[in-house]
């Protein structure tokens, strides 16, 4: 389980409940952690473990402006397209994923999950 930190600062922004900053869960305090949402988080964190922790926001942060012009715009689309959240969503119900998860996993193909309510 990681670290988590309840507080109405950490996510900035309406549509964000949680974000995961170097492996450090800041939580909303309206927010329901399931344990898929702390699946898809440790995720994140396997992710930013293997690329030293910096480059990958950096990474992230590149690929979502190069997604947000793929998606003209649409910032909502291009965040469910980044590499990082593609593994995440469609393994986060998978409890044990990260037993078997292969390094650098976020860029082989995983299943599209549509989000309709996000």
């Amino acid at each position: 389980m990681p670290p988590i930190v309840r507080n109405s600062i950490i996510p900035i922004g309406k549509g964000f409940g949680a974000i995961n900053l170097f492996g450090i869960l800041f939580v909303k305090p309206d927010m329901r952690l399931t344990p898929e949402l702390i699946n898809h988080e440790r995720i994140h964190t396997a992710q930013m473990r293997e690329l030293l922790y910096v480059p990958f926001y950096i990474i992230y942060v590149l690929e979502w402006i190069c997604r947000l012009v793929q998606c003209r715009g649409n910032s909502q689309k291009a965040y469910y397209m980044i590499s990082f959240e593609r593994e995440a969503y469609a393994h986060g119900a998978d409890l044990d994923y990260l037993k078997s998860r292969p390094h650098f996993a976020q860029w082989r193909k995983h299943p599209q999950k549509i989000h309709s309510n996000k």
